[in-house]
């Protein structure tokens, strides 16, 4: 699992990693099930406070999407791919309402925003 992590973000370190983490979880790329590095091995790693990662993960755990077993470590949490769905429409929806606005603010028409949304749909820019 690759996190980077950076003291000039304007974000707390811990958010930093609830959201790398988040986002690989989202994205499939880590799987239902599957291990996560200790919170004292991602702290080494990261050269960071044992404390903020124990607040990541303690996060991610309270939001669903990791469960750690006492003495076994943490794992990414089953989830239902219906709600993994819904996670990302979120964040889909929160992107569309970022470039409409960028779109009224250069004057775009109705038409010519869909048009381009579209390009990038269907992968042709």
């Amino acid at each position: 699992m690759n996190i980077s992590i950076s003291n000039t973000s304007g974000k707390a370190l811990y958010e930093q990693i609830y959201d790398q983490i988040k986002n690989l979880i989202l994205e499939g790329v880590l799987k239902e099930g599957e291990a996560l590095p200790t919170i004292r091995g991602l702290a080494k790693d990261l050269r960071i406070s044992v404390i903020t990662t124990a607040r990541a993960y303690s996060d991610l755990e309270r939001d669903g999407y990791i469960c750690s077993v006492v003495g076994k470590g943490s794992f990414v949490a089953e989830r239902s791919h219906q709600m993994i769905r819904e996670q990302l429409l979120v964040q889909m929806e929160d992107c569309v309402s970022r470039a409409a606005e960028l779109a009224h603010r250069c004057g775009l028409e109705e038409e010519e925003f869909l048009n381009t949304v579209t390009k990038f749909f269907r992968g042709v820019i």
